[in-house]
């Protein structure tokens, strides 16, 4: 096979960058080639050392590997975002792909026109391209749960739901398996967690949601995932609007699948996945209770006008010390947090609802588009609308 075409097509295919190495050095990379420069050895994400793999800078930023085995060539793709692309994420990339400062402007084009791509289905497109380039099939289980931890082996499964077991031996969901499994997402500690579902070794039955099998295991799912969203992952600090955008999208992704057994592949992903996200958005270290308290209002009040009167009676101090704490422990102003909320919750909306632009605004509180508009091209360098058609593809 012609693997140097066969990267080109799949750039091309996918909007994935793809970067193949042969015997340990680059000798393509689909940015460099966009950019007219020839790729850098320096380019490396981490140490493969399974296959398929993939390594995850934070939740949202994650990269993919796939060994062709006994060709001395390696493809790797990414970067993949899984929610639009931020200030800080960008930086991350450039750090992680040691971008120089002169060419930043020019990759940073090419990056923001990648697709978002959901983490399954980027573990998915991964073992896809391991069957296609080295005949094999891999579990998604075993794929997932091997990244997660280094060196904690093959051993850990979500144990498969019996299918054939008669409804009147089925027992409904135990309310301390769920109250554990949700306290284990909410604190963001996956190794925790997958020692949990291994312990454990099935979710108790939920009893009898549908007239076929499948579709009672897509239902138990759709209800799991609303679930996480209300008692782990946004008490666990994820913002809710993203916490439901992410359960819809795996809800999505559920009604597509045609069997049981990858029904429930994708419930182990989609805990795992809202774990690191819990564990990303913990509190920073230094910050104290009320200051805390402070940042989950904000998070929460975005679509309206906060004022300062408004956060410090939240946590019962008065504005000056709000301001002083703020600044002392965040470095940053609390007009400034009120911006950077609001902004993230824009990029949100912009890429994954139809409201105008005048809605949006008018939901985060803004005086009038134009102000909205100045803000948001201030911060990300492109103005609202070429932002929504770099990130929908139009």
């Amino acid at each position: 096979m012609d693997y140097l075409s066969f990267c080109r097509q799949l750039y091309s295919a996918t909007g994935i960058p793809a970067v193949l190495y042969r015997n340990g050095h680059v000798i393509y990379s689909s940015l460099a080639e966009m950019l007219g420069i020839e790729p850098s050895d320096e380019w490396k994400v981490y140490d493969p050392d399974r296959n398929p793999e993939f390594a995850s800078i934070n939740p949202d930023l994650e990269y993919g590997h796939v060994r062709i085995e006994g060709t001395g060539y390696d493809l790797f793709l990414g970067p993949v975002f899984t929610c639009p692309v931020t200030e800080k994420l960008m930086q991350e990339f450039f750090e992680e792909a040691g971008t120089p400062p002169e060419l930043r402007e020019n990759v940073a084009e090419l990056v923001y026109a990648i697709p978002i791509n959901s983490h399954a289905r980027f573990v998915r497109t991964l073992l896809l391209l391991h069957f296609v380039l080295n005949g094999k099939e891999a579990d998604i289980a075993d794929f997932y749960a091997e990244t997660e931890e280094k060196g904690s082996g093959r051993g850990t499964r979500l144990a498969e739901k019996s299918v054939d077991a008669k409804e009147n031996e089925e027992r409904r969901s135990s309310y301390d398996f769920e109250k554990e499994l949700y306290y284990h997402v909410q604190q963001g500690d996956t190794a925790r967690l997958k020692s949990f579902l291994e312990r454990t070794r099935e979710f108790p039955s939920e009893g009898k949601l549908a007239h076929t099998q499948l579709r009672h295991a897509k239902n138990s799912f759709i209800g799991l995932a609303s679930k996480i969203c209300v008692l782990a992952a946004i008490p666990g600090g994820i913002d809710p609007e993203r916490a439901y955008q992410l359960a819809d999208l795996y809800t999505l992704e559920c009604e597509q699948m045609q069997s049981i057994e990858d029904v429930h592949r994708l419930q182990y992903v989609m805990l795992m996945d809202f774990c690191r996200r819990c564990g990303e958005t913990k509190v920073p270290e230094g910050v104290s209770a009320e200051i805390s308290r402070a940042m989950t209002f904000i998070r929460n009040h975005t679509n309206g006008v906060i004022s300062l009167d408004d956060v410090a009676a939240e946590i019962g101090r008065s504005t000056s010390y709000l301001m002083r704490r703020f600044k002392a422990e965040l470095k940053m102003s609390v007009g400034d947090y009120i911006t950077k909320c609001r902004l993230e919750e824009a990029e949100e909306l912009l890429t994954y609802s139809d409201r105008s632009l005048a809605e949006i605004s008018a939901y985060l509180g803004y005086s009038s588009q134009s102000y909205f508009q100045n803000v948001f091209r201030k911060q990300y360098g492109v103005t609202p609308m070429q932002y929504r058609r770099q990130r929908k593809g139009g």
